[in-house]
């Protein structure tokens, strides 16, 4: 009972830190953090959040007036470290053109050419907009933006997916750690893309080593989507649940209604990690398009972001008819408990269970 009590206290006690009154944290998945989804969280008392991979500084500043405009809650904007720049390979992207073009619209080969925005332009909008916090993925960001941050009281949550990573992240000055476990819905947040896959720890595993190996605080991610996750992952050390795939069939996440059906009826052993989608590993509802990618004839993926842009023609297609077999479907390994209820309701609901698990 008293491992229970101290659980609760500690979250507790983060979420007075973070402006909440509930430790339960939307995680920031790019193209599917609508401020509708974000202010519904924070109006129930938790943290919303924007994946701001793809967007530019308008539309970060876009984001964070429109949040404002319909909550007085707390958000965070995340955004992935740039990798290096990917490496061409014409050949192997002229077969990745005629194998989509089996599941979708012929590919121009043009496709591969995408340029993201520009990362120091995004740091800055984020840095003027001044959110309760700003996570990374995929590595560190640089000690002269950590001071930036510092100097606004803007909190930085790094997402490890090691111990490793989770020590550096300390060493580099994060507030926060986001452990991300192997059962986590979207990209791998690996340091390392070639180790991403490889190095997949479960988050039951992961959690109590990261919370043992840092004195700051761990917020756990990954295959939590009912009370029973958020007090297993308090119990193990988090002082916060982050929950991505569990509100997707909200109504406010305003998802695909295709791939909202398909989470009602994903069970763990039906997603699978791929790259197929945007070359870098993450998991997926395992679909017709991801199986296929994955057989031994099949083109291996371009580099991300080259394989995201020759993938696109594909996804929008599939998108639009609602075909759920190659439409790219992030989905953790609990997606089957994903509810179709409004957002604030469910996080609000989420906590009180917790509670009654938790202080019976």
């Amino acid at each position: 009972m008293k491992k229970a009590k101290d659980s609760v206290e500690r979250a507790e006690h983060f979420a007075g830190r973070l402006g909440i009154r509930l430790p339960i944290l939307l995680a920031p998945m790019a193209g599917a953090c609508p401020v509708s989804l974000s202010a519904a969280i924070a109006n129930a008392g938790g943290m919303g959040a924007c994946g701001a991979l793809l967007m530019k500084p308008e539309d970060i500043a876009a984001w964070c007036s429109d949040f404002r405009s319909q909550s007085q809650g707390q958000f965070q904007i995340n955004l992935w470290i740039p990798g290096p720049e990917p490496k061409r390979d014409p050949e192997l992207e002229g077969r990745q053109r005629a194998f989509l073009a089996q599941w979708g619209p012929e590919v121009p080969v043009s496709a591969a050419e995408g340029v993201l925005p520009d990362f120091d332009a995004q740091c800055e909008a984020m840095l003027e907009v001044r959110p309760r916090a700003i996570s990374s993925i995929m590595g560190l960001y640089a000690a002269d933006f950590v001071r930036e941050m510092n100097a606004r009281g803007i909190l930085w949550f790094a997402t490890a997916t090691t111990v490793a990573e989770a020590k550096a992240a300390e060493a580099a000055g994060a507030d926060a750690i986001v452990a991300q476990g192997g059962e986590a819905g979207g990209h791998r947040g690996a340091f390392d893309v070639d180790g991403a896959v490889q190095r997949m720890v479960g988050l039951f595993s992961l959690l109590p080593q990261i919370a043992d190996a840092v004195t700051i605080p761990v917020i756990a991610t990954g295959g939590i989507a009912d009370a029973r996750g958020v007090a297993a992952a308090l119990i193990l050390g988090a002082s916060a649940a982050m929950i991505g795939t569990g509100f997707l069939r909200c109504p406010e996440a305003k998802i695909n209604a295709a791939w909202a059906d398909a989470l009602a009826k994903t069970e763990a052993d039906d997603t699978m990690i791929t790259s197929a989608f945007t070359g870098r590993p993450g998991r997926a509802v395992a679909n017709a398009y991801a199986r296929s990618s994955a057989c031994i004839d099949a083109p291996q993926p371009a580099p991300y972001p080259l394989q995201r842009g020759l993938t696109r023609a594909m996804r929008e297609a599939a998108s639009r008819e609602g075909k759920a077999d190659r439409m790219q479907m992030w989905a953790g390994q609990s997606a089957r408990l994903a509810q179709a209820e409004p957002a604030e309701r469910f996080a609000t609901r989420l906590w009180e269970e917790t509670l009654g698990i938790l202080r019976p």
